[in-house]
């Protein structure tokens, strides 16, 4: 009888496939960065007052998801800290993604224990945390230059009173100075802020614009070169990773995931080379994966919404409006037991999801009678309900989401 597992660690350990896949992954950061040359050199010449002792201006970084913000800043503050040190420069750069660590207390110990500061996972509060890190500062000259990704997330949810901290902290640190970066996919997350953190924060403003069809295709062919074996990619994989993802806003990480994931699926098959099968079957599995992703990290009445829409629409089937979702989350609710939130704020919601992708909510015009918002699903509507009806928290609202089709 043959061994299932056995077959499945020897088609991968013989895979012909990669040579090194890594080189595909998000968090991997190449020598070279293609078409991102002037955004390098902006970023690269503000900060470069670091490494005379200065303190760099703050600089905000905005532009739509895969457009190479995370990748530049990582590059330049790597390059930064190779030349501080052999000039004997103390520059300690400080990243911290800001989605991952979806609180103050969280961001501010990350910091901390980035400059040698220990704090409890829990028991202090945030202010306490700030003040020794504070303190902390104070005994370490230096210049570090603070990185906060996705920094929407933080604001969003808790408000800007700790960037307006960190934004205020030279004042309180002597021969220490903190610069901070930050990052967001929102072009207009910097017009939320409260004037005294937007006028701080923004002293430097780097747009990145998407890239076209042909900007990733010439990425794509230098990663492919390091990451698969000469040959096994068809002609026209590469040219079809980059147009699926110039129609996504020109998304560098979704062309290197379709690709990537192109050679899995090849990969797991025992697929001598990769082929645009493969890439039809990954953009599939890519998007079921990033709404799966999405909706998991929800808060509760996101994901009531969510139902709610679900429901109204009949599984994507047809349009809903803001009303109508309203009622059925009120049902919803009430099944579950707990209070509910305004009108306002599903509404608010409702556009969060839509900034997300989920679903696409347009205001249209009914003549005397007003204008209304109509609410269409945009995501596979049985990834979502899949992942619902597996949360614990929804165990009371299955039922509703069974008799989807």
């Amino acid at each position: 009888m043959s061994d299932p597992l056995e077959e499945i660690f020897e088609t991968i350990a013989r895979s012909r496939i990669f040579r090194n896949r890594e080189k595909l992954l998000p968090d991997y950061i190449p020598d070279e960065l293609p078409h991102r040359e002037r955004e390098i050199k902006r970023l690269a010449m503000t900060l470069a007052t670091s490494l005379r002792g200065e303190k760099p201006n703050n600089v905000f970084i905005y532009g739509l998801t895969g457009t190479g913000k995370t990748a530049v800043t990582k590059y330049v503050l790597k390059r930064l800290a190779a030349k501080a040190f052999q000039l004997g420069v103390n520059v300690k750069p400080i990243y911290v993604n800001v989605r991952h660590r979806d609180t103050p207390y969280r961001v501010t110990a990350d910091i901390a224990e980035a400059v040698g500061l220990r704090v409890p996972f829990t028991g202090l509060s945030t202010g306490e945390v700030f003040r020794r890190l504070t303190k902390h500062l104070s005994r370490r000259p230096g210049i570090y230059i603070v990185v906060l990704d996705e920094i929407d997330f933080l604001v969003r949810r808790h408000g800007d009173d700790l960037l307006y901290k960190l934004t205020r902290i030279n004042e309180e640190i002597g021969n220490s100075k903190v610069s901070i970066i930050g990052i967001t996919n929102s072009t207009t997350f910097i017009d939320s802020l409260d004037p005294r953190v937007k006028s701080s924060l923004s002293e430097e403003e780097l747009v990145f614009a998407p890239y076209d069809a042909g900007q990733l295709r010439d990425i794509l062919e230098k990663r492919a070169s390091e990451a698969f074996y000469e040959g096994v990619l068809d002609d026209d994989v590469i040219p079809l990773c980059a147009a699926l993802a110039a129609r996504e806003h020109g998304d560098a990480r979704r062309a290197l995931d379709l690709l990537r994931v192109s050679g899995e699926i090849a990969e797991r098959r025992g697929d001598r080379r990769v082929t645009r099968e493969h890439v039809m079957q990954a953009r599939i599995e890519i998007e079921r994966d990033r709404v799966a992703e999405v909706v998991r990290t929800l808060p509760l009445h996101g994901k009531l919404v969510l139902a709610a829409i679900l429901v109204t629409t009949g599984g994507g089937r047809f349009n809903a409006t803001t009303g109508e979702v309203y009622d059925a989350y009120r049902r919803l609710t009430e099944a579950i037991g707990i209070e509910q939130v305004t009108f306002r704020r599903v509404s608010g919601i409702i556009a969060e999801l839509d900034m997300l992708g989920i679903i696409r909510a347009k205001t249209i015009s009914r003549g005397r009678h007003g204008k209304t918002r109509v609410i269409e699903i945009q995501a596979d509507p049985a990834a979502l309900v899949a992942v619902l009806a597996a949360d614990p928290a929804l165990i009371d609202v299955r039922g509703e989401l069974d008799k989807l089709p």
